[in-house]
């Protein structure tokens, strides 16, 4: 089987070009030297070792700057302060922010899908149901009574979108997605397998057993979010479980009821916000990191991959460990624990049975 030598397998993604050097630049926000062949034409977009004489590359992490001396790449886009390594032959798009650029570039080669508006003959939307003709309704959709899908909207084979469900302009519901319960703004993308607005974890102790507490309230996200493949949200049980404009949940994430998510988040995967936590603005959480309920996680704060968070998180504060604490404590207390872990030193060399542990009885 062929392998395509270049990223962009054109049986999965579509491919523009070729464009001139001076359009590539445009479209990253970047300028070119003066001596650079604005008229140049290129192909596509490729990592620095796999680049041709007609792709494009970035530079972004200098862990990576030997990459560069040895490139084919015919153009590279890169930070001013290493424009001088770049090799003869290869152009340098020059900009301070090389990886955003590279995203603005690669999104210029290899645009999204156009949408295809309309309802396949599979889906089954009830009559009750408001969807915008321009958006697009895949095979097996099902649209329940009273909801309504906006302008240019995509819903992918086999989503469900419960009664009342709103979803805004320009959002991406993938293949297999659940949404009930919910309020969702423009530009939304829920990768596949997501579940938004299920029953919260509630329920009473009684001297029978549990009792479920019904979950009265709703999901709400927010505009320009994109929650991950198989990432979970419950809806509130009398208040509203918020998604903060801009924020982005990663693959298998986990968000309990009442949760307030701040905007411009970033929950790595398979994170878990247990019920009525609020997280400030900006506020990172690493790999499988744990937060207990009814925490407040202040702004910009930023916890570690597997960090246990049982009480509350200042603004600004990097914390890890579990039970979480700040990083330079955690840390201290790693270096005093491998100071004790060391073989305490000896005036006499051990012998055989003191390596192992014995004793000399002989003497």
């Amino acid at each position: 089987m062929a392998v395509e030598p270049i990223a962009g397998d054109s049986r999965f993604f579509a491919r523009t070009g070729p464009h001139r050097l001076a359009a590539l630049a445009a479209a990253a926000g970047a300028t070119l030297a003066e001596d650079a062949p604005a008229a140049a034409e290129f192909e596509s977009v490729a990592p620095l070792q796999r680049a041709g004489p007609r792709s494009v590359s970035f530079l972004d992490n200098r862990r990576y700057a030997p990459l560069l001396e040895t490139t084919r790449a015919g153009a590279v886009i890169i930070h001013p302060e290493l424009a001088s390594r770049v090799p003869a032959g290869c152009a340098p798009i020059l900009t301070k922010e090389p990886y955003a650029a590279w995203a603005r570039v690669a999104a210029l080669f290899h645009p999204p899908p156009p949408l295809r508006p309309g309802r396949h003959p599979s889906a089954v939307i009830d009559p009750a149901a408001g969807i915008d003709p321009t958006a697009e309704i895949g095979p097996l959709v099902v649209v329940g009574a009273g909801a309504e899908i906006g302008p240019r909207c995509r819903i992918g084979p086999g989503a469900v979108i419960g009664d009342g469900v709103v979803i805004g302009p320009d959002s991406r519901i993938g293949a297999l997605v659940s949404i009930s319960h919910a309020l969702i703004g423009a530009r939304v993308f829920l990768y596949p397998g997501a579940r938004i607005g299920q029953d919260g974890f509630g329920f009473a102790v009684t001297e029978t057993g549990f009792l479920t507490v019904p979950q009265l309230g709703r999901v709400i996200i927010e505009d320009d979010v994109e929650i991950g493949a198989n990432t979970t949200i419950d809806r509130g049980s009398a208040q509203d479980t918020v998604i903060g404009a801009g924020s982005r949940l990663d693959n298998l994430v986990q968000i309990g009821h009442n949760v307030r998510v701040g905007r411009n988040c970033i929950l790595v995967a398979q994170a878990g916000i247990s019920g009525s936590t609020e997280l400030g603005d900006f506020v990172v959480a690493g790999g499988q990191a744990g937060l207990t309920g009814h925490l407040r996680i202040g702004r910009k704060a930023r916890i570690g991959a597997q960090a246990g968070v049982m009480s509350d998180v200042a603004e600004g504060a990097d914390v890890v460990g579990s039970p979480a604490q700040p990083i330079r404590e955690f840390f201290r207390q790693v270096a005093a624990l491998r100071k004790l872990a060391r073989p305490a030193a000896r005036g006499r060399s051990e012998g055989p049975n003191d390596a192992a542990g014995g004793t000399n009885d002989q003497d």
